[in-house]
């Protein structure tokens, strides 16, 4: 495996292809080539990619079962969005004050993740799913009832719509760093005790880690990216409304994560982009009296993925028909190419032949038969 100093080459790959995708469509943005349905595209992926690998944290590492990560996203959106509503008279709709407003957001949700985490993550299971999907449904009510000078009441939050030609760009950097505090997190020490909570908490418990506390900061990281990507979202939409943030989209992201594998980074990225296209492909294809196809469709496909990937008849066909498959048949790791070992004894030049080192006969000296005449004894 190729190495950038003493780290594998797989630990980048994932900030190598995002970068890749932001300089290919950044500069087809820049020159004005790029339509507004890729723009739209490339931002819902963005904003999928940071919600997926954040409930990873929770779901895949820690393995706990959360159902509420609409419910911080609709925080990032909402405080989010209107700190930018506040920002735009003096700043404008600039890059400080979506910086200004990316910190409000993110900082709120996690603060409620702290809040909410205090509590419920002494819960386990179906009942900490029940307590998260809570707290989505109240957030999403509490904005829903409000007035329509605070957050705008059933109708929404009018929010100003940044720039298309960069945010998208802007959302794609956010991914890199979401990617690399969540890794880098993972594959600390940290990460090691949190593996082993969701391993066995009771023998984590005993070798003295300390499970609140790694759990309270996977939790509230979590949801520091989800309000993050809230406020993404406020800026990629002209209007935030709370009946976007139902439990339905907070399954929509879970299923991202199991599909993409427990645990695995790489496989919520691109399970997120995934089910990502997938959902904009068929609200764009299914108009009219075929739209009420499209949830038949796309619960259809994931079923299929669902069971192409976890279905144990076909682990063979897995196996021998994955892409790590393919591409080793065009390797050097592929056995079937592995050379001969160039060090074998036989192959390895030497000054003698080793029959002649076998044949060798070793005569005793005196000084052998006599150690006390060579010690002058």
């Amino acid at each position: 495996m190729l190495k950038l100093g003493n780290a594998k080459l797989k630990h980048y790959i994932n900030y190598i292809a995002i970068a890749i995708v932001t300089l290919v469509f950044g500069g087809i943005s820049l020159s004005g080539s790029l339509p507004f349905s890729t723009i739209n595209l490339l931002e819902k992926i963005a904003i999928s990619i940071i919600l997926a690998t954040s409930l990873s944290m929770v779901v895949g590492f820690l393995g706990e079962l959360s159902l509420g990560h609409a419910g911080f996203m609709c925080l990032g959106a909402y405080i989010g969005g209107k700190a930018s509503c506040l920002l735009e008279p003096v700043f404008g709709n600039s890059i400080v004050s979506l910086i200004i407003s990316l910190i409000v957001g993110g900082t709120v949700a996690a603060v409620f993740g702290i809040i909410i985490g205090l509590p419920a993550l002494r819960l386990k299971g179906d009942y900490l799913a029940i307590v998260t999907l809570a707290f989505g449904e109240i957030v999403r009510t509490v904005f829903m009832n409000s007035s329509s000078e605070s957050f705008g009441g059933s109708l929404g939050l009018s929010t100003p719509r940044y720039d298309k030609k960069y945010l998208f760009i802007i959302a794609f950097v956010l991914v890199i760093i979401c990617l690399a505090v969540i890794q880098n997190f993972i594959r600390s020490k940290h990460g090691r005790a949190i593996t082993s909570i969701r391993d066995n908490e009771i023998a984590a418990r005993a070798t003295g880690i300390n499970v609140t506390k790694y759990k309270l900061s996977v939790f509230t990281i979590s949801s520091l990216f989800a309000g993050i990507a809230g406020v993404l979202y406020s800026y990629s939409n002209y209007r935030v409304q709370s009946v976007n943030f139902d439990y339905n989209y907070s399954i929509e992201i879970l299923v991202m994560v199991v599909l993409g594998g427990m645990g695995s980074i790489n496989g919520a990225i691109i399970a997120a982009t995934l089910i990502t296209y997938l959902d904009t492909t068929l609200q764009t294809v299914l108009t009219g009296n075929l739209a009420v196809l499209q949830d038949l469709f796309y619960a259809l496909i994931l079923i299929i993925l669902v069971i192409y990937n976890n279905a144990p008849s076909l682990k063979t066909f897995r196996t021998t028909h994955n892409l790590k498959s393919i591409l080793n048949k065009f390797s050097k790791h592929d056995p079937s190419h592995r050379r001969d070992d160039e060090a074998k004894w036989d192959r390895v030049p030497t000054k003698i032949e080793m029959n002649e080192v076998l044949s060798v006969d070793i005569q005793p000296t005196s000084s052998t038969l006599n150690p006390d005449k060579k010690e002058g004894k």
